[in-house]
Order: C-alpha cells, then sequence, then structure tokens
C-alpha cells in the first residue's frame, strides 16, 4: 500500500466519534487477554503446513467457546461451527503461518524460533507478515460472537487456514471438502494488517483488491564451450538477456495500458567462471495480474518470447528453452462490490473518519479461493486494518523514516490497535449480516 493515509492521531487507537452499542467496551475489556495471546503467537510462529501447536491451541480455545471444532482440515487447518438458528452462513477467516525470516525488531516477545522449510535449509521464523494479528482478532471476534448469541441468528463458520505465505492453504482446505463437509458459507470475510497505514484505520477496495500471483522459471539451454571461442558456442547468458529485455515489452507494449500488470524477473543465474561459458541459464519471474485474460496473455506472451530469442540465437528445435509456470498459483482476490459497500457503509458509521477506499494492490493473497469456488453463490471481503504506530506514521509522513514494509524483520505493528480494530470490526459486521428475525 502507499503512504495515501491522512489522519489525526487517535486517543488510545480509538476514535471517539462513531456508533457504539456497548461492543467497543467489550472489546476493550477482552484486550489483555487478547495481547497476551497475541504475544504468545508472535513469540512462537510456525512455517506453512507446519502449524501444529499454533492450530492445536486456538482449536481448543474455539471448543472451550462452544463451537464444534475440526482439526486437520487441509493439513493443519481449524473449522469451528456455530449454528444459531435460522439465517445465512458467515464464514470469517484468519490464516497462521509465518514466514521464514530472521527476527530484528528487538521485542522483549520476538521470536527465537527456528524451523526447515521445503528448501530444507534451516531459518529463523517470524510472524513478519501479521498473521499472528489476524489470529488474535479472530479469537476476539469468536469469543464476543458466542456471547452475543441472543443479537444473530444463522450459522457461523470460523476457520483457521494453513500456508497462506505459499499460496497453498485455502485450496488445501478447499480440496479437503471445506465447502461440502461443512456448511456453505453466503459470506466470506477476512482482514489484513497494513504496513504502510496508520494503526486503526480501515482500508479496502471495491472488485479486485490483490492480484494473480504466478512464479514462472525458464530454464535456457545453451551450447558450452570456451569463453576465448564464443564462436563455437550457443550462449545461454545472451539468450537470457534478451529475453530478459524483450519481457519489458510485454506489459508496455502487448497488455491495455488500462489492465494492471506486472513481470519482474527476481533471478538470473548461469554460469560459475570467468572463462566458462555455461551451457544452461535459469530466469526465476514473478508475474501480477487481476484478470484470467490478462494472466493468460502474459503467460503465453513469456512462453512465446523465451522459444523466439533461442530461435534468432540459432539453438535447434529440441533445444528451446523450457518454461515452467509453478502450481498452484495464488489467485486474484475479488471484493464483491455490494457486499463491500454494505459492510463498509455499517463501518464506516461504526469508525467515524477511520474508513477510506484504498487503491487495489499487486500483491498476492489465497483469500481469494474461497470466492472463486462458487463465485455464483459467495459473497466476499478482504479488508486492511492499519498498523503502523502512529508516531512512525507520522514521522514518514514529513519524510524523516521509512517504514518497513510486510515482511520486513523489523515489523512490529502497533498490535493492540490493530487487534481491537479488527475485532470490533469483524463481530459487527458479522452481526449486521446475521440479525434476529431477518427472513
Amino acid at each position: 500500500m502507499a503512504l495515501i493515509w491522512t489522519a489525526p492521531a487517535l486517543a488510545d487507537g480509538h476514535s471517539e466519534a462513531g456508533a457504539d452499542d456497548g461492543l467497543r467496551a467489550a472489546v476493550m475489556e477482552d484486550m489483555p487477554g487478547l495481547v497476551e495471546l497475541y504475544q504468545d503467537l508472535h513469540a512462537n510462529p510456525e512455517l506453512s503446513f507446519q502449524e501444529f501447536e499454533t492450530a492445536a491451541k486456538l482449536a481448543a480455545r474455539a471448543r472451550a467457546l462452544g463451537f464444534e471444532v475440526t482439526e486437520g482440515v487441509g493439513q493443519t487447518g481449524v473449522v469451528a461451527v456455530m449454528e444459531n438458528g435460522e439465517g445465512p452462513t458467515v464464514m470469517l477467516r484468519a490464516d497462521m503461518d509465518g514466514l521464514p525470516v530472521i527476527e530484528q525488531t528487538g521485542l522483549p516477545y520476538a521470536s527465537t524460533r527456528t524451523a526447515v522449510p521445503a528448501n530444507g535449509v534451516e531459518t529463523g521464523v517470524m510472524h513478519a507478515c501479521g498473521h499472528d494479528t489476524h489470529m488474535a482478532a479472530w479469537i476476539g471476534a469468536a469469543q464476543l460472537l458466542s456471547e452475543r448469541r441472543g443479537e444473530w441468528s444463522g450459522t457461523l463458520v470460523m476457520i483457521l487456514q494453513p500456508a497462506e505465505e505459499t499460496g497453498e492453504g485455502a485450496l488445501a482446505m478447499l480440496a479437503d471438502g471445506l465447502f461440502e463437509r461443512f456448511p456453505k458459507p453466503d459470506y466470506v470475510l477476512a482482514f489484513h494488517d497494513a504496513a504502510q497505514a496508520p494503526a486503526g484505520f480501515i482500508g479496502y477496495s471495491k472488485g479486485y483488491a490483490l492480484a494473480n500471483v504466478d512464479s514462472v522459471d525458464v530454464m535456457i539451454p545453451g551450447i558450452g564451450g570456451h569463453g576465448a571461442y564464443p564462436h563455437t558456442t550457443k550462449d545461454p547468458v545472451v539468450i537470457g538477456a534478451h529475453i530478459v529485455t524483450r519481457l519489458q515489452t510485454l506489459v508496455s507494449r502487448e497488455i491495455n495500458p488500462l489492465d494492471p500488470a506486472v513481470v519482474t524477473v527476481g533471478s538470473f543465474r548461469a554460469g560459475s567462471k570467468h572463462n566458462i561459458i555455461s551451457d544452461e541459464a535459469h530466469l526465476q519471474i514473478t508475474v501480477r495480474s487481476y484478470t484470467d485474460e490478462v494472466r493468460a496473455q502474459l503467460l503465453e506472451g513469456i512462453a512465446r518470447i523465451a522459444r523466439g530469442e533461442a530461435l534468432a540465437a540459432g539453438m535447434p528445435e529440441d533445444k528451446l528453452p523450457t518454461v515452467i509456470v509453478q502450481d498452484p498459483y495464488t489467485p486474484s482476490t475479488y471484493n464483491t462490490p455490494e457486499f463491500t459497500e454494505t459492510v463498509m457503509a455499517g463501518l464506516s458509521e461504526r469508525f467515524e473518519g477511520r474508513v477510506m477506499e484504498t487503491p487495489s494492490v499487486m500483491g498476492g493473497e489465497d483469500f481469494g479461493q474461497f470466492y472463486r469456488a462458487d463465485p455464483e453463490t459467495v459473497e466476499s471481503l478482504i479488508f486492511w486494518v492499519g498498523g503502523a504506530p502512529q508516531d512512525q506514521f507520522d514521522a514518514a509522513q514529513r519524510g524523516e523514516t521509512e517504514l518497513p514494509s510486510l515482511h520486513s524483520p523489523f515489523w512490529a505493528p502497533d498490535a493492540p490497535v490493530v487487534i481491537a480494530t479488527a475485532t470490533e470490526a469483524l463481530t459487527a459486521a458479522t452481526l449486521d449480516l446475521m440479525p434476529v428475525g431477518a427472513e
């Protein structure tokens, strides 16, 4: 997110203006326990599909609140269901996984955990994307909705999703029967903390909110040889360099300027010695888009350019580049517009002066899988809750400092404000969606 937020500081992270029906006071009463939970989660992160302790800890809390809880959905996911009369089915989702990042925040509860990810290399682990705030607010909403069962009617499905950071967790839960084994939602809701927004503010986008994310590998064969005799070789470094250059025209000359798209070559590896022309080069590319049509156009373009540049260099048909699109990919996240407007109208009244529409971003979030599973019947919304401490945000606005981004080893949100705001927002939105006596 860009630095587009402007607002006065909030007293204790909360605006005095706006609707309040006792819910805010109830949230504040629960905050000591939620902050304690947050600090425990922050100190003990787990990597994607390794969230065993986290899932068990939070499943036990949900079970104690009266939810019917199923663990191990999509490997380590948790589904907690509370049926409470006739009405719609609302699903609230939080993601659980941390990142292979060595924490450098200096917090007294900083993570010292290590783990071994899929690449087999031991690493530090950190909640550098704020999923610990997501889980704490998820528990906060579960507590309040359990206590206020007389104020809503319908079925509440609360899920803890694994492996958001690898883009695999939502799909794994769906493949394990999330929408068949459990009540299928009419509405799905989630939030994400925002590192570039002041703590306690809420941002949202209508329509596309986050991007398709594809990881593409291009393996470029060459004919190696001595660097002093390049005429006897077909240099994959030169072929790769032409591919990289030509890829820049995909967005600038082939995609409609009104359609957002990104093609970034993040890695170019080849060779091992000054005077040896390698027989292979390897490109790693991230590709971002919103629509499926633009995604297909970009991926086809990468394959076409790789093939064309190799042919232009004189490579034979049987030694052309191999283009591998990693599967699964992370699909774009779509906030259904009318549903988004309805929810945000209620939150705008409650959090007066703290809710604003913000631009879509090219980051990825696999929350979009839940909408894509049945776009005909599922309404979907993910919104942002600012997490930057107000003094740091103000200093950044003055140009005196730079804010750390999500995934940074220095990311330390103003967690109490994030959790309080998100807990109240999730609870209030759910109550509005599930009124007692609605037909």
